[in-house]
């Protein structure tokens, strides 16, 4: 069977290789699907339970420590279990902890289900950010993150539609659930594929395994792997934070009205998820460290246009640049990793990186909404402006330290 080979020197099947992209994908758009289903679901299941506004935080709380703990465990797990193994029991956990949340009889178990379906969540994140980093380019991992943002932006629909078809809440996560099934199936029939291989020479057929992973703790001994993770926390807290607040500054700071921010703020991700699929189709042109730097310039540009603000037009077109400056950012930061840590280390460094920037999810947007109350919603522009400033300067530091061309 014909061969095709990827950067970084490795070699699969052709029909194997499309398999396993089309399985990820599945996978991404799951999470996606699922990342979207709770703030629609969140007015009935709180009906269902009883419970006051705010208990939606403690769901919050159990999803977010679980995906921290699966995505910084995950370079560790993989390397004593290998990469097939690894997606397909965290995929199994996320069928699990679906189940519980379409079953659960009380609010304490939901809550329980929440800490499975974020472990499974950060795993998964985390094995198919290594894996595609060590074996595809800069295409195939944008559209990686772009099939969860297709998911996200599928997950309202799906629950509208089930809500107003007269279904229960449950529903919705019956029906991740079954798909989730089926990414299962296809991950364990696929098992072991899944570890990457380095051909011993060019001439030869025969594959030989990658070098054992590096322990964590000798990966946590990188200064330039510490730059990463802070770089992945403002990546991620950034993009959080735009589209969580983007709706109050337009509506409660600058008097528009709920149907055209809510307009724009759906502009917002779209814009993120289109972008990544522009960027996969042009990415790999322009080199990846130009690429980045165009990205975060443009995001730069709109977070200065959102806070200067000359017209209400254009501050909505100054948050859709955002969005398309942030696109590629979290996917090709991933995808460089191996290069830039060695690929003994990228495993680690990736659960790493994706798990800080869980954190920043949590963090940062929290932080401006304190910056807001204090000082009023006009503030939500300059955090933004700061924010998408210390992204450019730390990735221009982590390119001098990895010594890569400028």
């Amino acid at each position: 069977m014909a061969h095709t080979r990827y950067p970084g020197g490795f070699t699969v099947k052709r029909r194997s290789a499309l398999l396993m992209i089309l399985i990820a994908y599945a996978s991404f758009v799951g999470l996606g699907v699922l990342a979207g289903l709770l703030g629609v679901a969140w007015p009935s299941i709180r009906d269902t339970f009883g419970l006051r506004l705010d208990s939606i935080g403690v769901l919050f709380t159990a999803t977010t420590a679980g995906s921290l703990i699966a995505a910084f465990a995950s370079g560790t797990v993989v390397g004593r279990v290998g990469s097939g193994r690894f997606l397909f029991f965290s995929t199994v956990l996320a069928v699990v902890g679906l189940a519980g949340y379409a079953l659960a009889p009380a609010w304490w178990v939901m809550v329980g289900c929440g800490l499975l379906t974020g472990a499974a969540e950060g795993a998964i994140d985390a094995g198919l950010n290594a894996y595609f980093a060590a074996n595809h380019n800069a295409r195939l991992m944008n559209w990686l993150h772009a099939a969860f943002g297709l998911g996200a932006t599928g997950g309202p629909v799906l629950m509208t539609a089930l809500l107003t078809a007269g279904k229960s809440w449950r529903w919705g996560f019956v029906t991740v659930g079954v798909a989730q099934v089926l990414v299962a199936l296809g991950m364990v029939l696929t098992l072991d594929r899944w570890q990457p291989t380095v051909p011993e020479s060019s001439s030869r057929a025969r594959e030989t395994p990658l070098a054992r992973p590096e322990p964590a703790t000798a990966t946590l001994m990188l200064p330039l792997v510490w730059l990463s993770v802070v770089l992945f926390f403002f990546v991620a807290g950034t993009e959080t934070s735009a589209g969580q607040w983007a709706y109050s500054l337009f509506t409660e700071g600058r008097g528009v009205n709920t149907a055209t921010a809510g307009l724009w703020v759906s502009v917002y991700w779209v814009a993120i998820a289109g972008g990544r699929i522009v960027y996969g189709m042009t990415g790999d042109r322009l080199g990846l460290n130009r690429l980045l730097r165009i990205s975060m310039l443009i995001m730069i540009a709109g977070a200065v246009l959102l806070w200067w603000n000359p017209s209400n037009l254009l501050s909505f077109v100054g948050l859709a640049l955002i969005g398309f400056g942030l696109a590629p950012v979290f996917p090709l930061l991933q995808l460089v990793t191996p290069t830039r840590v060695g690929q003994t280390h990228a495993a680690n460094a990736i659960g790493f990186q994706t798990a800080v920037a869980y954190l920043g999810l949590g963090f940062l947007p929290g932080l401006a909404g304190v910056l807001a109350e204090r000082w009023g919603l006009a503030l939500v522009g300059p955090f933004l402006v700061c924010c998408s400033v210390a992204m450019f300067v730390l990735h221009e530091i982590v390119v001098r330290r990895a010594g890569e061309a400028v």
